[in-house]
C-alpha cells in the first residue's frame, strides 16, 4: 500500500504571524519532534479590512508581504480566505483585495490560491489571476452529499471543504475516485452543534458585517453555543476527525488533506491544535519550551 502523507492546511496566514514565525523554525529544524507522516501545507487567512473574506473576521494589522515571504522561504502555500458569499459586481474592483491576489500570483512557488463561495468572484479571479489555485469553501454548507460530489467535480477548484457533517460518511466517501479524494480537504476540528440549522446563516451575517451593512450581530442558539469554542468539546463532536482517525482510517483510505479551524481563536489554543495534530506526544514539552521561552512572542 502507499504511504501517505498528511497535509495540513493551517488557520492565520496574518492572523498568527508572528506565532509562525517562532513556529515554523521548530518545525523543520527540528523533525524528529514531529510525525514524520504529516506536514504543513498551506497557511490561510485575511486581514480584517478585507470586503470579499468570509467566514470569520481577519487580522487586525497589514502585514501582508511578511507573511506572504514568511510562507515562501519555506515553500508553504498561500491561501487567501475570500469567502464572503454576498459579493456584487461593485465589490470586485476592491483595491486591497485585488493587491493581494497580485502578490500571491507573482510569488506563486507553491500552490497559492483563494478559499472562495461566490461564484462571481471565482468567474473574476479566473480571468483576471489565472495562476491561482481556488479551493471551495465550507461556507457552501454542502450537506447533501450528492451536492458535495458534484462540487468535488467541478474542473475549477483544487480542493473542496466539505461541511464537517460529511466527515464520517465514509461509505459513500470511499466511492469517490482517487482523483476526486485527492481534492477532498476535511475539517477536523469543528466545534459547531452538530445539529445545526442556522450554520448558512452565521456565515452570511458575517458576510454582511464584513461589507458594512448594518445588521446584529448573529447569535448562536445551539446547545452550548454562548461557551465559545472548546477544543475539549470539539473533540466530542461526533463529526471530529482525531490524530488516529487520521493515521488509522483516513489516510490509508486514500484522503490526505485535512483543515485545521481557529482563525479567531489566539495563538495559545492554536498551539494546542498543532501539539495535538503534528507532535509526538513525548516532545510535546519540547515545543511547548521553545515557544514558551521566545522572549519575541506572547501567546494569547
Amino acid at each position: 500500500m502507499e504511504k501517505r502523507t498528511a497535509h495540513y492546511h493551517l488557520p492565520g496566514l496574518f492572523e498568527f504571524y508572528d506565532f509562525y514565525k517562532v513556529f515554523l523554525p521548530i518545525f523543520y529544524e527540528n523533525r524528529e519532534y514531529f510525525y514524520e507522516w504529516c506536514d504543513i501545507a498551506s497557511l490561510y487567512g485575511a486581514p480584517s479590512d478585507c470586503i470579499w473574506g468570509g467566514g470569520r473576521f481577519g487580522a487586525d494589522t497589514d502585514n501582508s508581504v511578511e507573511a506572504l515571504a514568511l510562507v515562501r522561504e519555506y515553500g508553504i502555500s498561500a491561501r487567501l480566505t475570500f469567502s464572503n458569499s454576498l459579493l456584487k459586481q461593485e465589490h470586485l474592483s476592491d483595491l486591497k483585495c485585488n493587491r493581494l491576489c497580485e502578490l500571491l500570483e507573482k510569488n506563486c512557488t507553491a500552490e497559492n490560491g483563494v478559499i472562495i463561495h461566490s461564484e462571481l468572484l471565482l468567474d473574476y479571479l479566473k480571468e483576471k489571476y489565472p495562476k491561482l489555485c481556488f479551493i471551495s469553501s465550507t461556507t457552501k454548507v454542502l450537506t447533501d452529499f450528492t451536492d458535495f460530489s458534484d462540487e468535488v467535480k467541478r474542473k475549477e477548484f483544487r480542493y473542496v471543504v466539505p461541511d464537517f457533517r460529511l466527515n464520517r460518511q465514509l461509505e459513500k466517501l470511499n466511492m469517490l475516485t482517487q482523483k476526486e479524494k485527492d481534492k477532498v480537504e476535511f475539517l477536523c476540528n469543528e466545534c459547531c452543534y452538530i445539529g445545526c440549522r442556522d450554520r448558512r446563516a452565521c456565515y452570511e451575517n458575517v458576510s454582511r458585517r464584513i461589507l458594512g451593512e448594518d445588521c446584529a450581530e448573529f447569535v448562536c442558539k445551539a446547545p452550548n453555543g454562548r461557551d465559545g469554542y472548546l477544543f475539549s468539546d470539539a473533540m466530542k463532536n461526533p463529526s471530529f476527525i482525531s490524530i488516529n482517525d487520521i493515521a488509522e482510517t483516513y489516510l490509508p483510505a486514500g484522503f490526505s488533506n485535512f483543515k485545521i479551524e481557529g482563525r479567531g481563536l489566539g495563538s495559545a489554543i492554536l498551539l494546542e491544535f498543532l501539539l495535538y495534530y503534528l507532535v509526538k506526544p513525548e516532545y510535546h514539552i519540547n515545543v511547548r519550551e521553545k515557544i514558551y521561552l521566545d522572549s519575541m512572542l506572547d501567546l494569547f
